[in-house]
């Protein structure tokens, strides 16, 4: 997948990922997912999103240096790799790439997501970002994940649903938003107080 791709993927969604398709190979799930376009997309959940993982994504270019910084450092200390992905690096990851965490793999990772930032909207990034996201065994973008766990469409979502589904996310398969544990509840309540704070997701 080249530069083509990213301009490809601006104007045409994806219909599969490589984790799509792993995962079929490798298990029987039944693959849940219904494409909504941006303007469908609730506000609950984007600004659920940008609470839980990635409070500037509308002002950056695609990276967060400070928390690359501290990525590094404590990967050099702790010898293994720790992530540190905006919104727009993790739908680069999903749509282009494969899964398994390497240095190979960020790096590509931040090569395309210099051209994504570049050729796309940021209204763009978070429409594939929430179509494509894993959110539970066989379970892909926010519609789904919606119908799945709360039996309504995304349009319907409340924000305390959609703070429990992005508090799923680091984890979308062994966390269920529909029965979620004590920290699901506790980090719900971290990601409500910062929906909060920093008010309405606004991309103009």
């Amino acid at each position: 997948m080249s530069v083509s791709g990213v301009i490809y993927y601006r104007l045409v969604n994806p219909t599969v990922t490589l984790l799509m398709v792993k995962r079929s190979l490798h298990g029987v799930e039944k693959r849940e997912r219904k494409w909504v376009s941006f303007k469908q997309i609730p506000q609950s959940i984007m600004d659920a999103v940008v609470a839980s993982e990635d409070n500037n994504f509308v002002t950056h270019n695609g990276f967060e240096i400070k928390q690359l910084k501290e990525a590094y450092q404590n990967n050099k200390k702790g010898k293994r790799i720790r992530g540190a992905s905006t919104i727009t690096q993790q739908m680069c990851k999903n749509v282009f790439l494969w899964e398994k965490r390497s240095y190979t793999r960020k790096a590509l990772e931040a090569w395309f997501t210099v051209w994504v930032e570049w050729i796309w909207s940021k209204e763009r990034i978070m429409e594939v970002y929430l179509n494509v996201i894993e959110m539970g065994p066989g379970i892909y973008g926010i519609e789904a994940a919606s119908q799945h766990y709360f039996r309504h469409s995304a349009a319907k979502l409340s924000r305390e649903e959609a703070a429990l589904i992005a508090a799923a996310l680091p984890s979308p398969r062994k966390r269920n938003p529909a029965k979620p544990s004590a920290y699901m509840l506790q980090r719900q309540a971290q990601i409500l107080k910062l929906m909060r704070q920093n008010g309405e997701v606004k991309f103009k």
